[in-house]
């Protein structure tokens, strides 16, 4: 069977992050009764009803193709298959719960391993943010680029903190305090997806982060590549979805981060072994 280009899915992520999107934004403003994955990891029947729209709507127009979804888990098409769809369905569920407007739907989708495509939406803002290798990236349409900001005194940055945050705040506190008497600010607010959109747009002059699942970073990891960014593990070496870590920023800032990161050690151990909180 013919494999579609990554332009042809990346419209085709587009189109299913808005429509799950639009299940999720019915949901906004409701007094939510959550299920607990654990201690403080949620779900809600959103989570649920926007990743069943999602499965179904791939399933409808990419029947070969495979899944990789946070909630069901990975679901095979065909033998063989070359693409595999990596989706969150409500990235940032805690906001989401509390009823706090930052989150969003992320559909990526990868060629033999490689992130090709990828939109991330946000339905409260109606904001939509998509990227196709070798195309740009682009917020509602229109190019996006990476900040230049060549100073970590200079930069906002963003983060976020693993679930085991309570049990071990040793574990973590000491590397955000490093960047955070640096950093003109730090901002944490729980939508890996969006932190690298806001990123790739230059809202936020960048982003580290550890324990991070595939689907929190498929689709927002294209989209702050071509959006002239470069990310890479703790350690500087190539990033990969499935690696936990992340440090993101555009070229220059992305050096400085990884000397502050470098400080931490123990840090890269943990990072690649906690469990991120959505």
């Amino acid at each position: 069977m013919t494999v579609p280009t990554p332009e042809i899915l990346r419209q085709s992520a587009t189109e299913f992050a808005r429509d799950a999107g639009a299940i999720v934004r019915e949901g906004y403003g409701r007094i939510h009764e959550p299920e607990h994955k654990g201690r403080i990891d949620l779900v809600t029947e959103f989570d649920k009803r926007s990743e069943a729209r999602l499965l179904a709507r791939i399933a409808e127009r990419f029947p070969d193709h495979g899944v990789l979804a946070e909630e069901s888990g990975a679901h095979t098409g065909g033998e063989g298959a070359r693409v595999r769809w990596v989706v969150d369905p409500l990235d940032g569920t805690t906001n989401f719960a509390h009823n706090y407007p930052f989150f969003g739907v992320s559909v990526g989708a990868e060629l033999d391993g490689e992130v090709v495509a990828g939109a991330v939406y946000d339905p409260v803002r109606d904001e939509m943010f998509a990227a196709a290798l070798g195309g740009g990236a682009t917020l509602n349409g229109s190019p996006i680029r990476v900040s230049g900001c060549a100073r970590i005194e200079d930069a906002l940055l963003v983060t976020g903190f693993p679930y085991d945050v309570r049990e071990f705040p040793e574990r973590h506190l000491p590397l955000f305090q490093e960047f955070l008497v640096r950093a003109q600010g730090i901002r944490r607010d729980g939508s890996a997806a969006l932190n690298l959109c806001y990123l790739a747009m230059g809202r936020f002059d960048g982003f580290w982060e550890g324990s991070l699942s595939a689907w929190d970073v498929a689709a927002g990891s294209l989209i702050v590549r071509e959006a002239g960014g470069v990310l890479s593990d703790y350690a500087g070496a190539p990033f990969r979805i499935d690696g936990r870590q992340i440090c993101a920023a555009n070229a220059v800032l992305h050096a400085g981060m990884l000397g502050l990161l470098a400080r931490h050690p123990d840090a890269h151990r943990r990072a690649a072994r906690t469990t991120h909180e959505a």
